[in-house]
């Protein structure tokens, strides 16, 4: 108990480190000798002294001592490991815990050779076998040789020299080289022990029944007393020999290698065991796990179920996917006798990993509607994954930090020791993505990723968590119009998921810059949108004209900030008073505006007529026209009725070639024949009328055309235009800011000049004061614009044509 449990497995002994104790620390782990000096272990050291350090069972450390390793205080048939680790919360290892811990394990008798394949290293201990003759001569001489190394002490024997068997050549190397080599030594009073990591350089590679040994052939000479003895300290370990196949493991190691079974005629089997983590299992044991262990003439095979008990799964990653290998440390031993070395005991540590297999995560939402909880599972995880960060519309957060966001993470554990995790997040969260689908239906999507941390490798892998839950709580926008004569009025009462919806008037998109400049009205206090547009309006639908009303409506529409999709359509019909559209002047002058009705395709507002056709409208726009004439003009037509003068005229609209109009708005204007009014004035001079100056700022531009139709326009790299004399030039000047339809353009002056520079000598004036220049011998002639899909507001647009002229001085043509 306590941190660390200790356990004897024959020539090995294993201290196990208690996961709960160390976790989320760091250790560092040293072996203690006898003087209580500490070595610290690393994987060199390790490997060259018998000692080895793995993690198993999603985390446990183990560590593991061969009897004759390094610093092991041996005792007859017993032998004494001491390890010192230390504990901190930090790499520095500062404010670090040390644990002591020594345990010692009876082992025996030996054989006379024994082989140990551990993961990092293989060793070979054999016995000693002085001959009687010299046992004699022994004891009757003195120890008359100095030694030949400082730790080789009187009466004790040391290894002098090893030497290594390669294809190509015998390779000696004194011990102090082969130490420095990376090799490990050990003499006791009866037996000599050799150690090699797989990492040597004379290590070869031996192929036996098709499964690799890594092996090496050496022999190694020791002193005892003043007499050199050679032992054969070859040693050979299977480094493959794992196959897979219909979800079984099969390890196959074959009985005999020749670097093993060099000199040797004749083997018998002695034992044949297996285990799993250097327990031995009985035959009951083994078919209880499904376990099948052959011992054939040649092979000795172990089949093991992928899943059975005895192994467990880690988690691995493979390209980013997550999944699992499963794990099982198998061990064999086997013994047997042969005419040279008599009996043999081979241990061999086999930890088999099985390859790679992806495997799904179960993402599951259980959010909780009424408490407007989402709560969704992430599983099934091994007990060797953590959940260390979160991140959040592109911000990564640690577990704890991810609380200040409105996220809590826990656990699921279950009794197998694997685990699920689970996300709680209010549905209201800033992070939560809110949609409006339908009716009254809103999606609430949790979008996080997961980042995962698998220990002890330290390997990470990332979990895409997207879930989307379903609530009916959508209250959409509502919407209550008004008219009062001149404006449709409309008041829409925002829901809770129309904030990023946006007015459209037909495809329009209405923002408060452009409702300023079309002179409405747009006002958005976060809870309510009211919007105000004139009657007389180019949004404004016109659908019915009766004498006792228009009906006139406005269509608007809510759409998606994102997609643009229809989300929501608000209409007002009002009908409008007839009075809105006429005026019957005193002095016999009638302001008639006609407007284009809804049904009626492809109407060109410009081409409205009245009876007569060259009265055409003086005002016109998208859907509208406006008529000022005198009632005694343009065809009207007057009726008297006792002291009741009416006049009458319609406005027309004629498709080309069709003397049918299609549209005809009939209008009367009625004045009293004999009427008294009595006025009351006072003589007084009035100014004559004017216009007060003012300042601002306005954008114009002035075009070239190619032809009267005002259709083709010169393009900058045409410049400059080349002309013949008298040719036609047709000029356009357009009001571009501010688009005000009240705003009338008026030409003041234009003139030209035989250069760049607008104030140059000599000019030529081509309109004075609004009209044509007298004197020029081809006079500037104005044309008309009407209304048409380019041009919106012809009042803004003034149109004139100049025939080309040049500047001359007598008969020489003057040039810039």
């Amino acid at each position: 108990t306590g941190p660390m449990s200790s356990e004897c497995l024959g020539n090995l002994l294993r201290i196990t480190l208690s996961t709960e104790y160390f976790k989320d620390k760091y250790l560092s782990l040293s072996v203690v000798d006898q003087s209580g000096m500490a070595w610290k272990l690393d994987e060199t050291m390790a490997s060259q002294c018998g000692y080895t350090v793995t993690y198993s069972n999603w985390s446990s450390i183990e560590f593991r001592a061969s009897a004759l390793s390094c610093y092991s205080h041996l005792k007859k048939d017993a032998f004494t490991v001491s390890i010192k680790i230390k504990a901190s919360h930090s790499p520095d290892m500062k404010n670090a815990v040390t644990h002591l811990k020594s345990a010692s394990c009876s082992y025996g008798p030996w054989s006379p050779r024994e082989l140990v394949c551990e993961h990092n290293y293989m060793e070979v201990s054999v016995r000693k076998e002085v001959p009687q003759a010299v046992k004699d001569v022994i004891q009757d001489k003195s120890e008359d040789r100095t030694p030949a190394f400082p730790e080789e002490k009187a009466g004790e024997a040391s290894i002098w020299k090893i030497v290594f068997h390669q294809p190509e050549e015998k390779k000696a190397l004194l011990v102090s080289d082969a130490w420095s080599a990376g090799y490990g030594f050990n003499t006791t009073d009866t037996r000599v022990l050799l150690r090699v990591p797989y990492t040597a350089m004379q290590i070869q590679l031996v192929e036996a029944q098709g499964t690799t040994f890594s092996a090496v052939r050496s022999s190694t000479f020791y002193q005892e007393q003043w007499i050199i003895l050679m032992v054969d300290t070859s040693v050979a370990c299977p480094v493959d020999g794992v196959d897979y196949a219909n979800k079984t493991i099969i390890w196959t190691v074959p009985k005999y290698v020749q670097p093993l079974s060099a000199g040797a005629t004749s083997f018998k089997d002695v034992l044949v065991e297996a285990g799993v983590d250097l327990h031995k299992l009985s035959a009951k044991e083994m078919a209880s796990r499904n376990y099948v262990l052959l011992n054939d003439r040649s092979v000795i095979t172990m089949k093991i179920p992928i899943g059975a008990e005895g192994g467990y799964y880690k988690t691995s990653v493979s390209g980013g996917r997550y999944g699992a290998k499963y794990s099982i440390n198998l061990f064999l031993e086997h013994q047997w006798e042969d005419n040279k070395w008599g009996l043999t005991k081979c241990t061999i540590i086999k930890e088999i990993e099985t390859p790679f297999e992806k495997v799904e995560l179960a993402i599951t939402n259980n959010s909780n509607l009424t408490a407007r909880i989402m709560n969704v599972t992430v599983g099934t995880f091994l007990p060797d994954v953590e959940l260390v960060n979160l991140t959040i519309e592109g911000a990564t957060v640690t577990v704890s930090e991810a609380v200040q966001h409105g996220y809590l993470t826990y656990e699921i554990r279950y009794a197998n020791g694997s685990k699920d995790y689970g996300i709680k997040v209010p549905f209201d969260a800033p992070s939560i993505k809110k949609e409006y689908k339908r009716a009254d239906v809103r999606a609430y999507t949790l979008n996080v990723t997961l980042a995962f941390l698998i220990h002890p490798t330290s390997e990470t892998f990332s979990v895409p968590v997207i879930t989307v839950s379903t609530v009916k709580d959508a209250v959409l926008p509502s919407a209550r119009g008004s008219c009062d004569g001149r404006n449709l009025h409309l008041i829409i009462t925002r829901g809770n998921v129309d904030q990023n919806w946006l007015p459209f008037i037909s495809d329009w998109h209405l923002t408060p810059e452009d409702a300023q400049k079309h002179n409405y009205s747009l006002k958005d206090n976060g809870t309510h949108l009211a919007i105000s547009v004139p009657f007389l309006s180019s949004r404004v639908n016109y659908e019915v004209v009766h004498t006792s009303g228009i009906k006139a409506s406005l269509h608007l529409t809510l759409k998606d900030g994102m997609t643009l999709v229809n989300r929501r359509d608000f209409s007002i019909s009002c009908r409008i008073s007839p009075l809105e559209l006429i005026q019957c002047l005193p002095n016999g002058t009638v302001v008639i505006t006609a407007v284009k009705l809804v049904g009626i395709a492809d109407l060109d507002t410009s081409l409205f007529v009245l009876r007569d056709r060259q009265c055409k409208p003086s005002l016109v726009t998208e859907k509208t026209a406006t008529f000022k004439f005198n009632v005694n003009t343009c065809g009207t037509s007057r009726k008297f009725n006792s002291a009741i003068m009416t006049y009458e005229n319609d406005v027309l609209y004629f498709r080309p070639g069709n003397d049918t109009p299609v549209y005809q708005l009939k209008f009367a204007c009625s004045y009293a024949v004999k009427q008294t009014v009595d006025v009351r004035y006072e003589s007084k001079k009035i100014p004559p009328p004017s216009i007060k100056p003012g300042f601002g700022s306005l954008a114009l531009s002035m075009k070239l055309f190619k032809e009267k139709s005002y259709s083709d326009l010169y393009q900058e790299l045409e410049y400059p235009v080349v002309k013949y004399l008298r040719e036609a030039l047709y000029f356009e000047v357009e009001l571009l800011q501010p688009e005000d339809a009240r705003l009338e353009l008026n030409l003041d002056d234009c003139w030209a000049t035989n250069s760049q520079r607008q104030d140059s000598l000599p000019r030529w004036p081509i309109i004075i004061n609004g009209c044509e220049n007298s004197e020029d011998s081809y006079r500037t002639i104005f044309h008309k614009v009407n209304y048409n899909p380019r041009v919106k507001l012809p009042q803004h647009i003034k149109r004139f044509e100049v025939r080309m002229f040049a500047f001359v001085r007598g008969t020489t043509l003057l040039q810039e």
